[in-house]
C-alpha cells in the first residue's frame, strides 16, 4: 500500500492543529489507529492521493480512516499530519508518547504509520552550517530510516527544499520497522533540557534516533543561530529557514554567496534579529539603509566585503546598535550614526573619511587604516568624547598634535595603541588617565619621551619593544605593573621605580649595560643574554627568581646584589649559566635553595654559606680549585666534574650522598656531613690516610665507600674504617695493598668487596677469609685480573660456603676448576657442605681447561655461570639442579659437553667449536631450555635446527647463523 501526504499547512492549519491537540482528541484517534488492512475501506480518491494534493483543502493535513474491525462504528477516524515546528515543547513529542498508551502491539494487525519526513530532514539540513560533507550526512539520516525513503518532489518549478514527500509501507516492511523502531521514554521537559547542550550537527544526528527525538530535536529553541559562514546556501534555502525560524536571534553568513541578497531576506524575515555577521562580497546601500528596520539589532559584523559602489557615503544609522565591527572593508568613506554604540571597529579598512557620532563610544579601533589622513584621525576620535580605548597602531598618518587633541577632548581615554606609528614622539603630550600604553616599533621614541610618560601616573602596563632610538628608561609610577623591552638595539641604562611593578621582561638588547629597579611585588626576574650588563641593583623585597643566564659581562660583584643584607631577602632561585667572568663567587644567603653556575668555566674560588641550599649545579667548572659550602642544606653533591679541586671543604648536616670521582688532585678534604651514608672517591690518586681517618670520624653513617684508584691510601686510612659500623660495600680495586689485615680487622659488617686488579696481593693475603673464618657476613667479592695461584682460589671457593657472588674474571694464575673428588658419594655428601654460591663469573681466563662441578659437591644455589672467552677451555660437565644461565660464548676448544642442569634456561654457545651432536646430547637434559645461541659454531648447520628442537622440545628461540660458514 502506497500513501502520499502533502504536508504543506499554512499557519491557520498549525493553529487547529493545536485547538485539537489541547482538547485531547489525538487520545482518542491514536487509541483506534489499529485496524485490518483487508477491512479498511479507501480512504480519499486513488488520483488525489498519487497527485500529492490534500482531498479536502479544509482539512489541512489530516486524512480520514473508516473503522474496520476493532472501531467503533459510526465514527471517523481523523490523523493530523501536521507536524509544524512552531508549537509548545510539551508536543514535540505528544504523538509518541500517545502511541505507547494506545496502540496495541499485536503483531499480526496491521495499522498505517505516516511520519512527516519534510520536517524531520529539511529543517535540520538547512539550520545545521552547510558543510562539504552535508551531503553524506544527508544521505546517511535517509538511509538510517530503514525502509523509509524521504525524496524532494521533482515536480517542474517546485521549489529546492518542497514540502512533499513520499513513503512507502507494505507487509514486510512494516513489520521490519515494528522490529527496529527505538522508543525511549523520555519526558519532553528532559529531553529538552538535554538536547539544550547539543550542537545543530549532533541534533541532526539525534533527529534519526525516533519520531519524539526529530519532532523534539527541531525545537525552535535549538535554532536561535543560523550559522551559514562559508556554506553555499542558496536565497530560496535561506528564506525558507527564516520563514521556519522567526524568532531566530543570531545569523552568520560570512562567506555564502549573494550576501546582499540573503541579508536583505534576514532583516525583513527576522524581527528579533540581535547579532547580524556577513561578509566576503558586496553590500549595496539599501542595506544600509534597511538596517533601521532590525529594531533588535545589538551587534554588526561586516568583514573583507565592499561596501557600496565604491564611490558613495556608506551611511550606518541606529538607534540600538551597542557593537560594530566594519574589518578588512572597501569603502571611500563611512559615517557612523549610532547613540547607543559602545565599541567600534574599522581595523584595516580602506576608508580616507570617517565621521562617527557615537556619543557613548568607549571602545574604537581604526587600527591599520593606512589611508586614513591624520586630520581624520582626529575629527573621528575627537567626536567620542567617552572613548577610553583607542588602537590607532599602523596608522603611520597619526602625529604629536593629533595625540594633543585627544588628550584634551578624551579625558577618559584608559588604554592607547599606538604602535608603528613612525611620527609621534609624545612631545607635550599628556595622557594622565592610562593605564595601558603600547609603542610597539615608533621610531620617535626616545628617551626624552620617557618626560611625557612619566606624567601618566595610572600607567599599569608599557611596551616599548623594537623602539630602536631609545637609550634610557628613567621611570617613577606608582602603578606600573607590566614594562617590555625587546629588541631595543641602543637601550643602555633602565631605571624603574614601582611598588607593584610584577613583570620585567627585556631581551635582546645588546647594549644594555645599567637595571636598578625597586620594586615590593616582583617575584621573578629574567634577564637572559644581556651580553652587556656590568651593573645591576635590585630592591625587591618578593623577588625569588632570577635568570642571568648569558650575562657575559657580570663580575663578581653581583655575589654582593644576592646576598644577606642586600635588596633580596627573599631570593630562593638564581641561575648564573654561561656567566663567564666570574671568577670568584661568594654566596651568603640564608633564602637561597637553588643555584646554578653551569658553564661557569673561569670559576677558580666557590664558597657558600647557604643553609638552605638544596640544589647545586656545577656543569663546566672544569677550573675550580676550592671549593667551600659551609653550612649548606644539600642531600647530595657531584664534585667529579671540577678535575682540578685541590681543596674542599663541606659542612652539610643532610647530606647523605657525596661524589668526588675524578677528583685527581685533591689533596686537602674536611668533611662533615654526620647523615652520610655514600661516598665515591675514585681515582682521588691525592687522597691520603689523615683524610680518609677524618672523614670516617665525621661521617659515622657510611654504609658505602669507594676507594678504586686512590694510591695513596694505606693502612693506617683502612684501620680507620673502624668508625664505620655500618661499612657493608668496600672497594679498593686498582690500588697497591698488599696487606688486607686491617679491612678484616676494622669491617666487620662487610658484604661486599671489590679488589680488582690488586696486583700486589699475595697469595696468603686471603687467608684470613677461609682459614680464619674473618668476615662472616661477605657475600659478594671481587678477585678478578689478581694474581692469586690456583691453590688460594680452590680454598677460598671450597671453605668461603657463605660467598653468593665471585668473580674471577681474567684471573690468569687459575687453571681447571674442579670438583669432584675420589671418596665415596656417602662420604662426599657428609663431608661437602652446602654452598651459598649464586653466581660465579670466569670470564676471559685463558689457562682454565676444564670445569667439572658434579652434584656431590652441592652446588644447590648456583644459579649463573659464566665462563666466556676462555679459549683453552676443551671439557665442561656440570651437574646443577638451579643453574639457570650458562654462557660458553668465545670458547673455540670446547669439544665436551655435559650437562644435567633440568632447569637451565639459556645456554650460550656462540663462536664454539663443539659438534653438533655433543650439543644435542647436552640439551637433551635440559628440559626447561628456551634460549639456545649457536651463532658461528663452524660445526653446527643452520639446517639442524630441527634435530635441536626435537633433542629440546621446550626450545622458544634459537639463534643461528643465517648462512653455513
Amino acid at each position: 500500500m502506497k500513501i502520499w501526504c502533502c504536508l504543506c499547512f499554512g499557519e491557520e492549519e498549525e493553529e487547529e492543529y493545536k485547538k485539537r491537540e489541547t482538547m485531547g482528541e489525538r487520545k482518542g484517534i491514536l487509541g483506534n489507529l489499529d485496524f485490518d488492512e483487508g477491512k479498511s475501506e479507501e480512504i480519499g480518491h486513488d488520483e488525489e492521493l498519487g497527485s500529492g494534493k490534500p482531498r479536502d483543502e479544509d482539512d489541512g493535513g489530516k486524512f480520514r480512516l473508516q473503522p474496520g474491525e476493532g472501531t467503533s462504528r459510526g465514527s471517523n477516524v481523523d490523523v493530523n499530519l501536521n507536524l509544524s515546528l512552531g508549537g509548545d515543547p510539551s508536543s514535540s513529542s505528544a504523538a509518541a508518547v500517545l502511541e505507547r498508551d494506545g496502540l496495541d502491539r499485536d503483531s499480526h494487525s496491521k495499522r498505517p504509520k505516516v511520519h512527516s519526513l519534510a520536517l524531520d530532514c529539511d529543517s535540520f539540513l538547512l539550520s545545521m552550517p552547510f558543510q562539504e560533507n552535508m551531503s553524506d550526512e544527508y544521505e546517511r539520516m535517509h538511509n538510517s530510516l530503514g525502509n523509509y525513503l524521504c525524496s524532494a518532489s521533482e515536480d517542474e518549478g517546485s521549489p529546492l527544499m518542497s514540502n512533499i514527500w513520499r513513503m512507502e509501507e507494505d507487509e514486510n516492511v512494516q513489520q521490519e520497522m515494528d522490529d527496529r523502531e527505538i522508543r525511549m521514554d523520555l519526558t519532553d521537559d528532559l529531553l529538552h533540557m538535554v538536547f539544550s547542550f547539543l550542537g545543530h550537527i549532533d541534533l541532526c544526528r539525534a533527529a534519526e534516533v525516533c519520531r519524539q527525538w526529530r519532532m523534539a530535536s527541531a525545537h525552535e529553541d535549538f535554532w536561535r543561530i543560523l550559522n551559514f559562514e562559508n556554506r553555499n546556501i542558496s536565497p530560496l534555502q535561506f528564506e525558507d529557514m527564516c520563514h521556519r525560524y522567526p524568532n531566530a536571534t543570531q545569523v552568520n553568513i560570512n562567506g555564502s554567496p549573494a550576501i546582499h541578497t540573503l541579508v536583505m531576506q534576514a532583516i525583513s524575515s527576522l524581527r528579533n534579529l540581535e547579532f547580524l555577521t556577513l561578509g566576503k562580497g558586496q553590500l549595496g546601500e539599501t542595506f544600509f539603509q534597511a538596517l533601521t528596520d532590525c529594531t533588535m539589532l545589538k551587534s554588526l559584523i561586516v568583514t573583507d566585503a565592499i561596501l557600496g559602489n565604491g564611490i558613495q557615503e556608506i551611511p550606518i544609522y541606529h538607534d540600538t546598535l551597542r557593537h560594530i565591527q566594519i574589518v578588512k572593508c572597501r569603502v571611500v568613506r563611512i559615517s557612523v550614526r549610532c547613540p547607543q554604540l559602545l565599541t567600534l571597529s574599522l581595523k584595516r579598512s580602506s576608508m580616507a573619511h570617517a565621521v562617527l557620532n557615537c556619543p557613548l563610544l568607549n571602545d574604537l579601533d581604526i587600527a591599520s587604516c593606512h589611508k586614513l589622513l591624520d586630520a581624520a584621525i582626529r575629527s573621528a576620535v575627537t567626536s567620542c568624547p567617552l572613548v577610553e580605548s583607542l588602537d590607532m597602531s599602523n596608522c603611520s598618518c597619526v602625529s604629536d598634535e593629533t595625540l594633543r587633541e585627544i588628550s584634551l577632548t578624551c579625558a577618559n581615554l584608559h588604554i592607547l595603541n599606538a604602535s608603528y606609528c613612525p611620527n609621534i614622539s609624545l612631545e607635550s603630550v599628556r595622557l594622565p588617565m592610562l593605564t595601558v600604553l603600547k609603542l610597539h616599533s615608533c621610531e620617535g621614541i626616545t628617551s626624552a619621551s620617557m618626560a611625557a610618560i612619566s606624567h601618566s601616573y595610572m600607567l599599569e602596563v608599557l611596551e616599548l619593544d623594537n623602539c630602536s632610538l631609545l637609550t634610557s628608561v628613567f621611570l617613577d609610577l606608582p602603578r606600573l605593573q607590566n614594562i617590555r623591552l625587546v629588541h631595543c638595539r641602543k637601550f643602555v641604562d633602565l631605571r624603574l621605580r614601582s611598588a607593584v611593578l610584577s613583570s620585567i621582561k627585556v631581551s635582546n638588547c645588546p647594549s644594555l649595560q645599567r637595571i636598578n629597579i625597586v620594586s615590593n611585588s616582583l617575584q621573578k626576574l629574567v634577564l637572559q643574554k644581556q651580553e652587556s650588563l656590568t651593573s645591576l641593583e635590585l630592591q625587591c623585597q618578593r623577588l625569588q627568581e632570577v635568570d642571568l643566564t648569558d650575562c657575559e659581562s657580570l663580575t663578581n660583584s653581583i655575589c654582593e646584589v644576592f646576598s644577606d643584607g642586600s635588596g633580596c631577602p627573599m631570593l630562593k632561585s638564581l641561575i648564573l649559566d654561561n656567566c663567564e667572568s666570574l671568577t670568584e663567587v661568594e654566596f651568603c644567603s640564608n633564602s637561597l635553595t637553588s643555584l646554578s653556575l653551569a658553564g661557569c668555566r673561569a670559576i677558580t674560588s666557590l664558597e657558600l654559606t647557604c643553609p638552605y641550599l638544596e640544589q647545586v649545579s656545577l656543569d663546566g667548572c672544569d677550573h675550580l680549585e676550592r671549593a667551600t659550602f659551609s653550612p649548606v642544606g644539600l642531600r647530595s653533591l657531584n664534585l667529579g666534574i671540577c678535575p682540578k679541586l685541590n681543596s674542599l671543604k663541606i659542612e652539610a648536616p643532610t647530606m647523605v650522598l657525596l661524589e668526588l670521582k675524578g677528583c685527581g688532585v685533591l689533596s686537602e678534604a674536611l668533611i662533615n656531613c654526620p647523615l652520610l651514608t655514600s661516598l665515591d672517591a675514585s681515582f682521588c690518586s691525592q687522597l691520603k690516610d689523615d683524610c680518609l681517618s677524618a672523614t670516617a670520624a665525621s661521617c659515622p653513617l657510611i654504609d658505602s665507600l669507594i676507594l678504586m684508584s686512590c694510591p695513596s691510601v694505606g693502612p693506617d686510612g683502612l684501620l680507620s674504617l673502624r668508625w664505620l659500623p655500618n661499612l657493608t660495600s668496600l672497594d679498593l680495586s686498582y690500588t697497591f695493598l698488599t696487606n688486607l689485615q686491617p679491612v678484616f680487622d676494622s669491617c666487620l659488617q662487610l658484604k661486599v668487596l671489590k679488589l680488582q686488579a690488586c696486583k700486589y696481593l699475595t697469595d696468603t693475603s686471603l687467608e684470613p677469609l677461609y682459614k680464619d673464618g674473618a668476615l662472616t657476613t661477605l657475600r659478594e667479592l671481587d678477585l678478578s685480573y689478581g694474581s692469586l695461584c690456583q691453590a688460594s682460589i680452590e680454598e677460598l671457593l671450597a671453605c668461603c660456603t657463605h660467598l653468593t657472588h665471585v668473580s674471577l674474571n681474567g684471573c690468569v694464575n687459575m687453571h681447571d676448576l674442579n670438583w669432584s673428588f675420589s671418596t665415596s658419594q656417602d662420604e662426599q655428601q657428609q663431608q661437602q657442605p652446602e654452598r651459598l654460591l649464586q653466581n660465579l663469573n670466569c670470564v676471559g681466563c685463558p689457562n682454565v681447561k676444564k670445569v667439572v662441578i658434579p652434584s656431590v659437591a652441592r652446588f644447590t644455589h648456583l644459579s649463573s655461570l659464566n665462563i666466556s672467552l676462555s679459549a683453552n677451555l676443551k671439557e665442561v660437565d656440570v651437574a646443577c639442579f638451579n643453574l639457570c644461565f650458562l654462557n660458553l660464548s668465545n670458547c673455540s676448544s670446547l669439544e665436551i659437553l655435559k650437562l644435567d642442569c633440568p632447569r637451565l634456561t639459556s645456554l650460550f654457545l656462540q663462536s664454539c667449536n663443539i659438534s653438533e651432536e655433543a650439543v644435542e646430547s647436552a640439551i637433551s637434559h635440559c628440559n626447561m631450555l628456551e634460549t639456545l645461541d649457536v651463532r658461528f659454531c663452524q660445526k653446527i648447520s643452520p639446517s639442524s635446527m630441527g634435530r635441536l628442537r626435537a633433542a629440546c622440545p621446550s626450545l622458544k628461540r634459537i639463534f643461528s647463523s643465517l648462512v653455513p660458514i
